[in-house]
């Protein structure tokens, strides 16, 4: 695969998907082929998944659940929208991966970490992000920001969770960023988008020179 593989990870109200969509502004200004996705979704498999698993309190779903529900709608995505843009020599951009699963499930919820990776293996084969950007925020922060989210906003299940289980999946992607150092690059989000978006776009420029992409 010739392209170059960008994916955004972070707790509620990180900011990550302000950040990835700026990200792909910035790439395609300068004349860049870039490929934005989401998950879940992004295919019909994944905008199902996503249905079930962020908008259906009636619907109470355990850990392993939701991590193989997932793990489904991620494995339909890498196979009809990142390998083969991938191959075609484009940037994708995801908001959110399989480390989420790890972060949330896994260090949130405390689902086996192994069995989690054994099945992200088996979702997703050799397809692993050239560089993830973690948006590091603290979790009063996130509170912060939520409370000014505007009334009506969609119930989110995960938002409803206690904030024991915020920190947890904080230290989890932070412990996910100590074990891969090279693939990680860790963001303070706790300052100014325009500030955050300048860190983000120094880590790509790194990556850009290396990769077969279009040029500017």
């Amino acid at each position: 695969m010739s392209g170059l593989f960008l994916s955004f990870e972070g707790g509620e109200a990180s900011g990550k998907s302000v950040q990835a969509q700026r990200l792909a502004d910035w790439l395609r200004s300068g004349g860049r082929d870039v490929v934005s996705v989401h998950e879940p979704g992004s295919t019909p498999v994944g905008e199902r998944v996503r249905d079930i698993v962020l908008h259906a309190q009636e619907i109470p779903l355990g850990p392993n659940a939701q991590a193989l529900l997932y793990s489904t709608a991620r494995a339909q995505l890498v196979r009809d929208v990142i390998r083969p843009a991938l191959a075609a020599g484009k940037i994708v951009i995801v908001d959110r991966f399989y480390d989420s699963t790890l972060a949330y499930q896994g260090f949130g919820h405390g689902a086996d970490l192994d069995q989690l990776r054994a099945v992200t293996d088996f979702a997703v084969g050799d397809v692993r992000p050239d560089r993830t950007l973690l948006l590091d925020l603290p979790v009063e922060a996130a509170e912060q920001r939520a409370a000014t989210r505007k009334p009506g906003r969609a119930w989110d299940r995960f938002e409803s969770e206690a904030r024991a289980f915020h920190e947890r999946v904080r230290e989890g992607y932070r412990r996910l960023a100590e074990a891969e150092p090279r693939r990680f690059a860790v963001i303070r989000a706790d300052r100014d988008v325009d500030a955050v978006a300048a860190d983000v776009r120094k880590e790509v420029e790194r990556l850009l020179p290396a990769a077969t992409l279009t040029p500017p």
